[in-house]
């Protein structure tokens, strides 16, 4: 048998695996959560388990590394590389962001959970400072000189608890509401965004 033909239903098996551990964290904790509550709960037996994950804690480093990785993808998927957007300018779809946070949002509502994914609360921010360090420069308005690495962190972690606040409130605004506040925000200190690209 080859191996293309098995991939999809592994990918399917930890797919489902993955589910299982978010819902159980949700309802009881990470640390409470055993390797027989999410096979129970993905309806799989341990050996099965076993053939995709060495342990829960594998399990939980894949789900994070994926999710947040699916996060850098996105932010990509609306530029070219080296496109160049004015904040005055700024669209909805400049925010693929924000889609793909709701879209994947019963996993991004781990935040709000005290024992949950461990490292959620330190790789999701860094995550987001990683792609404006990495993959975007800046002009302030008026073309400020300021410190350009301070600039990029204050900027991330302002967006990031604007995410995280818009999380914990239970997604209450539309994604376009809430992606209209941002740019709003934007404009009264960036300029111009560009995409440097890989």
């Amino acid at each position: 048998m080859d191996q293309n033909s098995v991939s999809p239903r592994k990918n399917r098996t930890k797919e489902h695996l993955k589910l299982a551990l978010i819902d159980l964290i949700k309802e009881k904790g990470y640390h409470s959560v055993s390797v027989k509550d999410i096979v129970d709960r993905a309806a799989y037996n341990r050996s099965t388990f076993y053939i995709h994950f060495l342990d829960k804690m594998e399990l939980a480093e894949d789900l994070l590394v994926s999710m947040l990785q699916g996060l850098e993808e996105a932010v990509a998927e609306p530029y070219a590389p080296g496109q160049k957007v004015y904040t005055s300018k700024l669209n909805p779809p400049a925010f693929n962001i924000i889609s793909y946070i709701y879209k994947q949002r019963n996993f991004f509502e781990l935040i709000n959970c005290d024992d949950t994914l461990p490292g959620l609360h330190l790789k999701f921010p860094r995550t987001i400072l990683k792609i404006y360090q990495e993959k975007f420069t800046f002009e302030t308005i008026n073309h400020m000189p300021v410190n350009m690495d301070y600039f990029k962190r204050y900027t991330a972690y302002g967006f990031y608890g604007l995410i995280q606040n818009w999380i914990t409130g239970g997604f209450k605004e539309t994604q376009e509401e809430f992606i209209r506040e941002i740019i709003d925000l934007s404009k009264t200190h960036i300029y111009s965004v560009k995409y440097i690209g890989e």
